[in-house]
C-alpha cells in the first residue's frame, strides 16, 4: 500500500470550493472540476516518485493476474472527484466493440488524436457511475416520447414547437426520438426561433409546482449557460434525476446524459472517448451519435448500494472494468474491505482511517487516497470515517 497523489482538473464548468474543502486546501478563485484517481496517461496520479501508468508498466504484478489477462498491463478503471458548478455539454460513450472499431477507422484515416474533429482518443469502452456526495442533478436517458410530448403540449410553446415534436406524438419509438434529437442539432439559425419560443414559454410556467414547471426551470437552468442553444430542446427530450448523498446512477455505454450540478464519486473504464450531443460548441459526429447512442426510453434506476458486508454497501453495474463501494467505518466496528487479488485505489472523503494489510497500516484522511496493489487482497479499515473504494469488476 501507499499515498496515491491525485491529479487536480480545472475546467470551467467546476466549483470553486468543493474539491478544495476535501483536500484541506484554500481556494484560488479558479474553478476545480475534477480530481483524478488512477493510470489515465493523459492525467496520471502520482505514486511516490513518480506516475502511476509508469509504476505500473515497471510493475504490472501489482495489478494482479486477472486483470492482466483480461485487460493487459494497464488499470482497468480511472476513480474521480467530480464538482460541477453549472451544466457539462449532452454526451455518450461507446461500448467496447464500437470503441475499437471508431479508433480502428479514425487510426486508419490518419486523424490526428489532437484534432478537434477526433472522436475516439482510445480504443476502450466507457461506462461510468455516480455516486453523489450531496444532493446531485443529472440528465439521464431519455423520458417516453409519448409523455414528452404531452409535457410540450402543456407547455403550450407554440406551432412551431408542436410541428418539431410532432414525430413523438405519432409513431414514437426509438425511430422518434432519434428523429427530434438530431433534428434540433441541426436546426439552421433562421429556426432557432423555435428555442426562443420554448424559453419564453418555459419563463411562464417556471413556478409550477408539477412537471411542466420542472420542464421549464431545466430549460432556463440551462439557457444560464448556453443561452438559446438548440440542445436546450435535446435536453428537454431527457429524464432528469436527483441523487441524494449515497445514491448513484449508472450510465451504460450509449447513455445520452449531462451532469447539471453537485459533487460526487465518479468510476469508470479508464477512457477518454466522448461522443457529444449538444450544449457545446466542440465536435458533434452526428453519424457517430446514431451508431452509438442508445435512443430507448424508460425511468433510470437509482442505486443506494447493498450492504454486501458489516460497513460495506457495494454499487454493482457488473462491468468487468470496475466496481465502487462504500465504506462507513466507525470507531466501534472495523471494516474489512471486499477480498480482491487486483489493484484497488481507496478515497477517504470524510475522517480518518488507518489501512492495515497485516504487516503495515497506513493512515489516511480526508482528501487523501491510497494504491492497494493485488498483493493486499486482505486489508482492514479501522477509524471513524466514509471511504470508496474502485477495483476491477472482475470478481
Amino acid at each position: 500500500m501507499d499515498y496515491l497523489r491525485g491529479a487536480v482538473v480545472n475546467y470551467p464548468w467546476g466549483t470553486f470550493d468543493a474539491i478544495h474543502r476535501l483536500l484541506g486546501t484554500e481556494p484560488d478563485g479558479e474553478p476545480v472540476a475534477e480530481l483524478w484517481l488512477g493510470a489515465h496517461p493523459l492525467t496520471p496520479s502520482t505514486i511516490g516518485d513518480t506516475t502511476l501508468d509508469r509504476h505500473l508498466a515497471a510493475h504490472p504484478d501489482l495489478l494482479g493476474q486477472a486483470s492482466v489477462s483480461e485487460f493487459g498491463q494497464q488499470l482497468p478503471f480511472l476513480m474521480k472527484v467530480l464538482s460541477a458548478r453549472h451544466p457539462l455539454s449532452l454526451q455518450a460513450h461507446p461500448d467496447r466493440v464500437q470503441a475499437e472499431e471508431g479508433f480502428a477507422a479514425e487510426e486508419a484515416a490518419g486523424v490526428p488524436r489532437t484534432a478537434h474533429h477526433r472522436t475516439y482518443k482510445d480504443n476502450w469502452p466507457k461506462p461510468e457511475i455516480l455516486v453523489a456526495l450531496d444532493e446531485f442533478h443529472t440528465l439521464a436517458g431519455f423520458r417516453d416520447p409519448h409523455r414528452t410530448a404531452l409535457l410540450f403540449s402543456a407547455l403550450n410553446a407554440g406551432p412551431l414547437v408542436e410541428r418539431l415534436v410532432a414525430p413523438l406524438r405519432g409513431r414514437g419509438g426509438e425511430a422518434a426520438l432519434q428523429e427530434v434529437f438530431l433534428d434540433v442539432l441541426a436546426l439552421p439559425v433562421d429556426k432557432r426561433q423555435v428555442v426562443d419560443a420554448v424559453l419564453a414559454a418555459a419563463e411562464a410556467r417556471r413556478d409550477d409546482e408539477d412537471e411542466v414547471g420542472a420542464l421549464a426551470r431545466t430549460a432556463l437552468e440551462l439557457n444560464v449557460t448556453f443561452p438559446s442553444d438548440p440542445g436546450i430542446l435535446a435536453a428537454l427530450l431527457m429524464n432528469r434525476v436527483e441523487l441524494q448523498p449515497g445514491q448513484a446512477i449508472y450510465m451504460h455505454p450509449g447513455t445520452m446524459h449531462a451532469h447539471l450540478h453537485g459533487t460526487g464519486i465518479e468510476v469508470m473504464a479508464s477512457s477518454d472517448n466522448v461522443l457529444r450531443g449538444g450544449l457545446t460548441n466542440k465536435h458533434i459526429a452526428v453519424d457517430e451519435l446514431v451508431r452509438v447512442v442508445d435512443f430507448s426510453w424508460g425511468e433510470p434506476e437509482i442505486l443506494t448500494g447493498i450492504e454486501t458486508t458489516p460497513g460495506v454497501w457495494d454499487y454493482p453495474t457488473f462491468c468487468h472494468e470496475f466496481d465502487v463501494a462504500r465504506l462507513e467505518v466507525s470507531e466501534h466496528a472495523p471494516v474489512a474491505l471486499p477480498p480482491a487479488h487486483n489493484a484497488r485505489i481507496a478515497l477517504v472523503t470524510r475522517g480518518e482511517v488507518a489501512l492495515t494489510n497485516g504487516t503495515q497500516s497506513l493512515p489516511i484522511k480526508a482528501g487523501q487516497s491510497a494504491f492497494l496493489p493485488a498483493e493486499d487482497a486482505q486489508v482492514t479499515a479501522t477509524g471513524d470515517a466514509q471511504v470508496f473504494l474502485a477495483s476491477t469488476g472482475l470478481g
